[in-house]
């Protein structure tokens, strides 16, 4: 089974924003931000994949990359 890879950390760095500032702005705490951006989360709503990407301008592609499974 393949995996989603989350990469926020990527384009915060693009658009040169701390995860403080992003938490302020979307109203999600750092801790369930830090979750996300380190991989750890289960699931996202989509109120706070929206609220990313209209704080980020960004598209919900620019967050998340489906890793196929690699075969042996």
């Amino acid at each position: 089974m393949g995996s989603i890879r989350v990469k926020l950390d990527l384009v915060l760095a693009d658009r040169r924003m701390s995860l403080t500032e992003l938490s302020e702005r979307v109203g999600v705490t750092m801790a369930n931000l830090s979750i996300l951006k380190n991989g750890k989360a289960k699931a996202i709503r989509f109120s706070t994949l929206e609220a990313l990407c209209r704080e980020l301008g960004c598209q919900p592609a620019d967050l998340l990359e489906y890793l196929p499974e690699e075969k042996p």
